[in-house]
């Protein structure tokens, strides 16, 4: 058990029989009432959402998550395929591989998440390499206001945003909680 002001980002916790994970916490602390906490969540195994204010100390019953660390191998409409150290294949519906859907690409190390022995979604690491496959190029003058950025496409899926000096078959770092531009590799 946790009190709603010891739930963090990635936490599961248990409301109305249903695991859920924790979006977004902020705490409130008011001069007359007692502190409160504002989270936000999504339903672990159905779609929804939700945000709510609670009491700082109301308690939530929270879920130990099980991971094993796997790779990607393929994509079977409508499920990824991945596989363990002992060729154990795990499936992961594409509705629940949320932003990882983005990043993939074959043997890419990563963590599947099991909630009741059943995959439930898949973890990347937290910065990937990949290789930009579209920028324009710089225009001089363009650097006049300091922090400028241009569109790069790293995929079908993804386009992020880059320095000027970033060009077209450069290898970049991604941080894959943001969609950020990191550093060059």
């Amino acid at each position: 058990m946790k009190i709603a002001q010891e739930l963090r980002i990635g936490n599961v916790f248990i409301l109305d029989n249903e695991p859920n994970v924790v979006l977004r916490t902020e705490f409130v602390k008011s001069g007359r009432n007692s502190s409160m906490v504002k989270l936000k969540w999504k339903k672990l195994l159905k779609e929804g959402r939700g945000e709510f204010t609670y009491k700082a100390d109301e308690k939530f019953e929270t879920v130990n998550l099980d991971k094993k660390e796997v790779t990607y191998s393929y994509f079977a409409d409508p499920m990824y395929v991945f596989m363990d150290a002992e060729y154990n294949q795990y499936e992961v519906e594409a509705e629940n591989m949320d932003n990882a859907i983005k990043y993939l690409e074959p043997d890419m190390p990563c963590e599947v998440v099991f909630y009741n022995e059943k995959a439930i979604s898949v973890e990347l690491p937290t910065t990937v390499v990949r290789t930009v496959v579209y920028t324009e190029p710089a225009v001089k003058g363009d650097t006049s206001s300091g922090n400028v950025k241009k569109s790069a496409k790293i995929n079908d899926l993804l386009e992020i945003q880059v320095p000027l000096f970033v060009n077209t078959d450069d290898k970049i770092e991604i941080d894959t909680r943001t969609d950020e531009y990191k550093s060059r590799a």
